[in-house]
């Protein structure tokens, strides 16, 4: 490994306080570096909508075979992570479990299983076929009409916004400075870094506003936020992915009810965060139909992200120049891969080969 700079002092400016730069954030500090996380607050951010599936296993569809392997690569090192942060309550659920509605979801999902054996690097999370009558034993709340699908052991998921507590809290520990504020271009990031700091931006799809020749576009997502009342069935343990009239849906518990979601479409306005109503009924209809129980659970949120994708499905994370690093453009995979991409910042900034 060469080492940093010269005209670098191990300081580094991280633009954008998501999980992507948080957890770069705090990889940094651990690693020795003084750091600043400069942070427009979460109202733009796509981490804040999310439903925290830690799917290696789940995201693999054909033709993506790069993004999957750097899925289980990144899903690797999430036990350590959640030790680091000493917070176990981040973890939702250990398990997930994949399920049909109709022998045409069925098959739609013994094509991805197919895919996943076929391709599937090594990984600690094991995939096998499920009964209507077993999944229904494993959850009793879901619909009798399931007629079977797959059971993902070890495929978390993740609270979303307990994480980015955890991490902003676990990052001021280890010494990270926060600075609340809203920058327009890469001068102006520049302007509040110190002068010998390296700078990482890593501002999801504002960073195309910092750095115009980063290629992003937005996919919009809707996400449902459901509150278990007294008269509810509890939330399932697993984490539900469910494939209904060709449609997908899934259900990640939290302590206090469910995430539903989610959508997702071309954004045609950069700026549009407010949730269609289709969006919201398809999704509300469905997760009723696969968990009949939820009609009884309080409505207390629908949001929507915008994902900062690239054309190919894969991050960029990469050195721009000797004053700054780039990493963006996970799409929908940002909590998913954020270790990963936090340990190639890392031995960017330290000046290892990428």
């Amino acid at each position: 490994m060469s080492d940093t700079p010269a005209q670098f002092d191990r300081a580094l400016t991280v633009v954008g306080g998501g999980v992507v730069g948080l957890t770069c954030a705090l990889a940094a500090a651990d690693a020795g570096w003084r750091v600043q996380v400069i942070d427009a607050g979460h109202d733009e951010r796509a981490s804040w909508v999310a439903g925290g599936m830690l799917g290696s296993l789940g995201e693999g569809h054909p033709g993506e075979e790069a993004a999957l392997a750097l899925s289980v690569e990144s899903v690797r090192r999430w036990p350590t992570l959640v030790k680091r942060l000493d917070d176990p309550a981040i973890v939702t659920a250990t398990d997930s479990l994949f399920v049909a509605g109709s022998a045409a979801d069925a098959a739609y999902l013994r094509h991805l299983a197919d895919f996943v054996w076929a391709n599937q690097p090594r990984t600690d999370a094991t995939l096998s076929t499920v009964t209507g009558r077993e999944i229904r034993s494993l959850e009793p709340s879901l619909s009798s009409r399931l007629i079977g699908g797959y059971r993902a052991v070890g495929e978390w998921s993740i609270d979303n916004r307990r994480l980015l507590a955890t991490l902003r809290s676990g990052g001021a520990a280890a010494g990270v400075r926060f600075t609340d504020a809203r920058v327009e271009s890469l001068t102006d990031a520049r302007e509040l870094a110190g002068p010998r700091d390296q700078v990482l931006l890593a501002a999801g799809l504002g960073t195309a506003t910092l750095l115009p020749d980063v290629p992003l576009h937005a996919a919009k997502g809707e996400i449902l936020r459901l509150r278990r009342t007294r008269w509810s069935v509890p939330p399932p343990g697993h984490v539900v992915r469910a494939r209904i009239h060709g449609r997908a849906v899934y259900l990640v518990p939290r302590a206090d009810g469910i995430v539903v979601g989610a959508t997702q479409y071309e954004a045609g306005d950069v700026h549009d965060r407010v949730p269609q109503a289709g969006g919201v009924a398809d999704l509300l209809a469905d997760a009723i139909e696969v968990m009949p129980g939820l009609r009884t659970y309080e409505l207390t949120e629908a949001g929507a992200g915008l994902r900062p994708c690239t054309a190919d499905g894969l991050p960029i994370v990469e050195r721009i120049d000797d004053h700054t690093v780039v990493a963006t453009g996970h799409g929908r995979n940002g909590i998913v891969l954020a270790p990963g991409t936090a340990d190639k910042v890392l031995g960017i900034l330290e000046g290892a080969s990428a």
